[in-house]
């Protein structure tokens, strides 16, 4: 993809920009390396938007690879998503996806290297004897008991482990550093253990496998990664990354750069809470509309330029914080403001007669696909005797003086179609309005009446030639900006409890009989709208509402 703007300053860009300077490198190579052990959600997009787009900048690679050393949870259909979301952003990886699982062989390798330097040893404390030895964030860790073994008795343990000759938990592979290291991941970190797991790539191949902080180096070692840009909760991890790479012979020598992570208020991007909302039924599904995943940001109608503008109002720094949603909310205004098109459609549609046109008589209006780019052309909408307005567009009596909409006795102008005037309604036993009854002024097409002045314009659509949709109106997730921040209460409680409203026998104009699959429609005075081909078929028409026209959240919740 090409950049749509000039490339934003940051500390990483001119970090990148030294080392190109200096001589360090003469050529950028990034890595994305996720955990198919879930869907990509917004926080994703931004290391998505800052290795793909550092690459992109400096006319360098950027590889995908999985991080799948713990097969217990990881599958194919994340790996599948993953791949569906990054492309989707707009990125391609250089050459084919790669997997840690490709390297587990040289992996293994690198760990018999360290074992001969004597910088790695197999301890066979059990797990809760390891964790008090390893001590506390105050005290000092013990030395294991099995620390000293010897090159030969580690070798020969370790070769017995990956031929599967031990139970899980008998023995592991740990790192010789420092017990007393006031960095936790420097206390001899576990590098291997035994998990009898089939493998979605490698199959049984294996039963032990390397950790993450083992893994990570080495594979971006391996693939010839520069700078390996990670979020700040591996900046701890940073002095172990260097330690690896320092006590093996890897083929370069990558530098980790630590930026902030994004989180955004009113959502969670935990992978372990979004799966519980999925388990227990609280959204349909990883790509619900609801949810902050990628995959439900996509069917909720979010375009890909919204969210690099997004990541891009975000930037890239060292400084942690919580973004306001409504940032995310302007920057999808902002696109479909201005590439969507405009449709009309009735929300609560109750029937308008236009009693002086001829019953049969009908005709083709033109009018604009996109009022302020006429390059997107025009649509056709059928006039017709019978038509279908808003019910909250009429009214018996205005309100007040500032009422632009339809009421008895006075005028108002159907959205690129003609003048009306309301002359009397019919109404229900409850009082509910069920048909309004007008006369059109034929000669206001495209002209301003002369001797009365219409109180303003309201969207309609052709009896005739409407469309049934079902509309589900999607709102903010959580009703509260941190949720699950007050402990005493489960984070499913802060659930907004209005985040789905669902509308049926709404109306839409005949060009969404087929509705674009590719960007939200503007529905006047409605919000943006995106066909959910999900939820549709082949008689029913369902559209998730992407975002409304203003920011209303603020007023609605008092802020």
């Amino acid at each position: 993809m090409s950049s749509e703007s000039a490339p934003a300053s940051n500390f990483i860009r001119t970090l990148i920009q030294d080392d190109l300077a200096e001589g360090r490198h003469d050529h950028v190579v990034t890595r994305f390396p996720p955990e198919p052990n879930g869907y990509l959600h917004i926080g994703h997009a931004k290391s998505i938007v800052v290795n793909f787009g550092m690459a992109e900048q400096f006319g360098g690679d950027c590889t995908l690879r999985f991080d799948d050393t713990n097969p217990e949870k990881e599958s194919q259909e994340y790996i599948e998503a993953i791949k569906r979301d990054v492309t989707w952003l707009g990125y391609e990886w250089k050459g084919p996806v790669r997997y840690a699982s490709d390297y587990f062989d040289r992996l293994y390798e690198y760990a018999e290297e360290l074992i001969r330097g004597g910088h790695a040893y197999v301890c066979s404390l059990d797990p809760e004897t390891a964790a008090q030895y390893r001590g506390t964030l105050k005290e000092a860790g013990t030395d294991s008991p099995y620390r000293d073994r010897s090159v030969e008795e580690n070798l020969d343990l370790f070769r017995r482990m990956r031929a599967g000759e031990f139970a899980e938990g008998e023995h592991v592979l740990r790192a010789k550093i420092d017990m007393a290291s006031p960095n936790m991941n420097m206390r001899d970190p576990i590098l291997y253990r035994i998990r009898y797991l089939t493998h979605h790539q490698t199959g049984d191949k294996w039963c032990i496998y390397p950790m993450y902080d083992f893994t990570h180096p080495l594979s971006d070692a391996e693939e010839g990664v520069t700078h390996s840009l990670c979020t700040l909760e591996f900046e701890d991890h940073r002095p172990l990354y260097d330690w690896v790479l320092e006590h093996v012979t890897p083929p370069c020598r990558p530098r980790q750069t630590e930026f902030a992570r994004l989180n955004v208020n009113y959502t969670i991007t935990s992978k372990r809470k979004l799966m519980r909302l999925v388990d227990e039924g609280h959204v349909d599904a990883w790509n619900d509309p609801r949810m902050p995943t990628l995959s439900g940001m996509r069917r909720r109608g979010f375009t890909p330029a919204s969210l690099r503008q997004f990541c891009d109002m975000v930037g890239v720094n060292k400084t942690g914080g919580t973004v306001d949603l409504g940032m995310l909310e302007h920057a999808i205004r902002d696109d479909l403001n201005r590439n969507a098109p405009r449709a009309m459609c009735v929300l609560r549609p109750v029937k308008l007669v236009l009693t002086n046109y001829p019953e049969g008589q009908s005709e083709i209006l033109s009018t604009a696909v996109h009022p302020q780019d006429e390059s997107m052309g025009t649509r056709e909408v059928t006039w017709t005797r019978e038509m279908y307005i808003d019910a909250e567009d009429f009214v018996e009596v205005p309100p007040n003086k500032k009422w632009k909409r339809l009421s008895k006795g006075n005028a108002v102008r159907l959205r690129g179609g003609y003048v009306i005037t309301c002359n009397d309604f019919v109404t229900d036993d409850d009082g509910n309005v069920t048909e309004i009854h007008a006369e059109y002024d034929p000669a206001t097409l495209g002209v301003n009446p002369e001797g009365y002045k219409p109180k303003g314009v309201i969207h309609w659509v052709s009896a005739e030639t409407a469309v049934d949709l079902e509309l589900r109106l999607y709102d903010r997730l959580f009703g509260v900006e941190n949720p699950g921040a007050d402990k005493n209460r489960d984070f499913v409680e802060d659930l907004n409890p209005d985040n789905l409203v669902v509308m049926t026998g709404c109306k839409g104009e005949a060009n969404l009989a087929s509705p674009r699959t590719d960007i939200p429609y503007q529905f006047e005075r409605e919000g943006y709208f995106f066909y959910d081909p999900e939820a549709s078929s082949e008689n029913r028409i369902v559209m998730n509402r992407t975002v409304t026209l203003r920011d209303s959240w603020a007023k609605i919740s008092g802020q």
